[in-house]
């Protein structure tokens, strides 16, 4: 089974990832976390400019379906955070693997913009980087998401979102 949270970069993905790793492999301990960021450091792929461009957005996002479908098919759970902008990866992993549970962390560019944990937008904004996300890359809203989360209210805990996301889990994998 897997699980892939989608959005924006600074959207939330990787912390509510996290909380719902650590809920799934209490009860399950074969579970994994797969995050895009890391499969990119892993490979060495985030040195330059062109592998943020939607080629290289692309190689990574075809790496990490390979690399999910692999662990599936050993039977082992995967919580997978990435920024997707390419629908038809989506389609494979509904018709591919075992089980997927696709959640969008849906929180608006502005409210991003304004975290901007790793300093993109303001750099994107400035001309000081190109490929960004939500910037001079466009991102498409997700066309069926089994789950839409909103990310923009702060007073909600993260741990409550994994909670929402695991539940569905068990209707998923029957």
């Amino acid at each position: 089974m897997v699980i892939w949270l989608i959005g924006l970069s600074g959207a939330g993905k990787t912390t509510i990832g996290k909380c719902v790793y650590k809920e799934w492999k209490k009860r399950e301990p074969n579970t994994v976390l797969v995050d895009g960021d890391e499969v990119r450091e892993i490979f060495n792929q985030g040195n330059s400019g062109s592998d943020y461009s939607i080629e290289g957005r692309r190689k990574n996002a075809e790496r990490i379906k390979q690399l999910c479908a692999w662990l599936d098919r050993q039977g082992i759970n995967v919580v997978c955070n990435i920024l997707l902008l390419f629908g038809d990866i989506s389609d494979w992993n509904r018709e591919n693997l075992s089980g997927y549970l696709e959640v969008y962390v849906s929180t608006p560019l502005d409210v991003v913009k304004a975290r901007d944990s790793k300093g993109l937008y303001s750099a994107a904004e400035k001309g000081e980087m190109k490929n960004v996300v939500g910037v001079d890359i466009p991102f498409p809203t997700p066309v069926s998401p089994d789950i839409t989360i909103d990310n923009s209210d702060i007073r909600i805990r993260h741990e409550d979102m994994a909670v929402q996301i695991l539940s569905r889990v068990s209707e998923v994998a029957a």
